[in-house]
């Protein structure tokens, strides 16, 4: 009775969909109308309303961060990495764009029946690996097994939490008019690396996935220039436009790219012309965007490129008080246009 009376308190919202689609798995549009008109307003509350990669939390006076996140990509074998790198990488990554400093993490497998057992003990590997690299350790988990044709090989579960860097204060309300958009390296490569191995597309090289855990980097960039850095985020599914895209509308600020200086590599460049993919919409699973003060931007960008992994580091773009809510990107010739949200997929089951 109980139960059917707390339901009638909360009638469905009105939605412009009856069903769920591919699409809303995207990070685009439909993602976002998904989540406010649904989970992010029935479960409303300080924490989520924050909309960020995790949580951060307080534990008897430690503050730690926490974030977890599912793994359904396809195929689970991809140039530059497979299923179970990319798990504990993601999870790494969103504890670090909290401003954390990632130790531990859980670990969950969802396993098709017929698996074949030389796959599932290359993912082990691979998460190892992921793990060692990452400097966290795995405490616990769970696995299950479901019918043949129910699953698809492998589904991969992990949640992360550590303790949140001394330096650090990652909160959207810190942005403000004047900071800068850095990106850390090369946008696009982890999306175009799939499209290729499902199309069976060939390239003069192999575009590999960028996949990796980024902590490092961050905990240095946090010690070194602190409460300068007012967010960090990884422009996962959906890409740089998603993100920037959310991050416009949730601080109410209007943001100007300057299309010249977003590194892509060359080949994912020729791909996506080919393809008629725009760079910006594409996946990244080993790149992450920092807003930061204007007086340290070019500073960061330099002590970035120490880092292999950043070493295109660039500042693309800035905030600005006119067209808030929405991201214009200029090219050479002082053109402009909007990057609009997507509304669809370019590529399903990314990540």
């Amino acid at each position: 009775m109980k139960k059917s009376i707390f339901k009638l308190q909360c009638p469905l919202p009105k939605f412009d969909f009856d069903i769920i689609t591919l699409a809303h798995g995207s990070g685009g549009l439909l993602t976002n109308k998904l989540l406010e008109s649904g989970v992010f307003d029935l479960l409303k509350n300080d924490q989520l309303d924050k909309h960020h990669d995790g949580a951060l939390l307080n534990f008897a006076g430690d503050t730690v961060a926490f974030s977890t996140d599912s793994f359904v990509i396809s195929p689970v074998f991809f140039p530059g990495g497979d299923i179970g790198e990319l798990a504990i990488n993601g999870t790494v990554n969103d504890v670090a764009m909290c401003g954390g400093i990632p130790q531990y993490l859980s670990l969950s497998f969802i396993l098709e029946e017929g698996l074949p057992i030389k796959e599932f003990w290359d993912i082990l590997v691979s998460i190892k690996y992921a793990a060692e690299k990452a400097g966290v350790i795995i405490v616990t988990g769970d696995t299950k097994v479901v019918d043949k044709g129910k699953g698809d090989k492998i589904f991969v579960n992990t949640t992360g939490i550590g303790k949140l860097h001394r330096k650090a204060n990652i909160d959207i309300k810190n942005i403000k008019k004047g900071d800068k958009i850095i990106v850390s390296d090369n946008i696009a490569t982890h999306g175009i690396a799939i499209l290729s191995v499902r199309e069976g597309l060939e390239f003069e090289t192999t575009i590999e996935s960028d996949t990796r855990s980024l902590n490092h980097i961050t905990t240095a960039l946090l010690t070194k220039f602190g409460e300068d850095i007012h967010l960090f985020r990884d422009p996962t599914r959906g890409g740089v436009a998603s993100t920037l895209n959310e991050i416009a509308t949730d601080r109410d600020l209007g943001i100007v790219l300057q299309d010249e200086q977003i590194p892509v590599d060359e080949q994912v460049k020729a791909a996506c012309e080919i393809l008629g993919l725009d760079p910006l919409y594409s996946a990244n699973e080993g790149v992450f965007m920092a807003i930061v003060s204007e007086s340290i931007a070019e500073e960061m960008v330099a002590y970035l490129r120490n880092f292999k992994e950043a070493s295109h580091a660039s500042i693309i773009g800035e905030f600005v008080d006119d067209h808030n809510g929405r991201v214009l990107i200029t090219n050479p010739l002082g053109g402009k246009r909007v990057v609009h949200m997507p509304i669809g997929e370019q590529l399903p089951r990314i990540c």
